[in-house]
């Protein structure tokens, strides 16, 4: 293949573009906020179902305490009636008034007991209500610790694509000037090789492969017409020379 010295050298400011998009999308992939918003959002979802488990407990409770409160009411309304019937003076039978007076004392007791069982409730109650607080506070303060890394993330992506258009457009401008068969070529190339497809060949060293040329390849380049598109024995890229490569 053919193309002349300047379109060989243009081909250069075309891989040097190429590899500037390479970088930039490597870039855009390492940003550090990725791995930062990952973590953060693993610590967000297992935080999450901490309050989710905490808010069941402290609704469990509440019930439970509601439950507890109806069970004294009923022995407190219950006792109320006995007490009420033993003061009126209706119950005459001794032993009627007997049975009465130790239900009455009975549900006393049961009274208390249901009281004591309220309060454990109620401290369990607000144990969870304390626990969805601080839970709800934590889940607040990381979802503003990944939205702060989401803004400065997009920010910097912002810029980023705005460099990639710039320099995709002014790629396409210059690999519009070289001619289509060298330019497939080069892509071509570029697609085997890892994202280089041309390399200068820079003081007889081929700069794709970083290898130095042979004797005899170094000969068969100084011998190639300026026009000839000459390429590495040893990595295949296309070599470009210029007036640094030593011949």
């Amino acid at each position: 293949m053919n193309a002349a010295p300047a379109d060989q050298i243009r081909l250069l400011d075309v891989q040097a573009l190429d590899v500037r998009l390479q970088q930039l999308a490597h870039k855009r992939k390492s940003l550090p906020e990725h791995a930062e918003i990952e973590s953060l959002t693993k610590d967000l979802t297992q935080l999450r179902d901490l309050l989710v488990a905490a808010q069941t407990e402290e609704s469990d409770t509440a019930r439970e305490q509601t439950k507890a409160e109806q069970d004294v009411d009923q022995v407190r309304q219950r006792a109320a009636r006995d007490q009420q019937r033993l003061d009126s003076g209706a119950v005459t039978s001794p032993k009627d008034l007997e049975n009465l007076q130790k239900e009455i004392v009975s549900l006393a007791k049961r009274q208390g007991d249901l009281e004591d069982v309220v309060l454990e409730v109620m401290e369990r109650r607000e144990s969870a209500q304390e626990r969805v607080a601080e839970l709800t506070e934590r889940v607040g303060a990381v979802q503003g610790r990944i939205d702060e890394a989401t803004g400065r993330r997009n920010t910097t992506s912002e810029g980023i694509d705005a460099e990639v258009a710039t320099v995709t457009k002014e790629r396409g401008v210059i690999a519009g000037a070289v001619p289509a068969d060298l330019l497939k070529l080069y892509d071509k190339l570029r697609e085997q090789q890892g994202g280089i497809g041309a390399a200068k060949l820079y003081a007889r060293t081929c700069q794709g492969c970083r290898q130095e040329l042979a004797i005899t390849e170094l000969a068969e380049v100084r011998k190639a017409a300026p026009d000839t598109v000459v390429r590495c024995e040893n990595c295949r890229r296309i070599l470009v020379r210029t007036a640094e490569s030593g011949l």
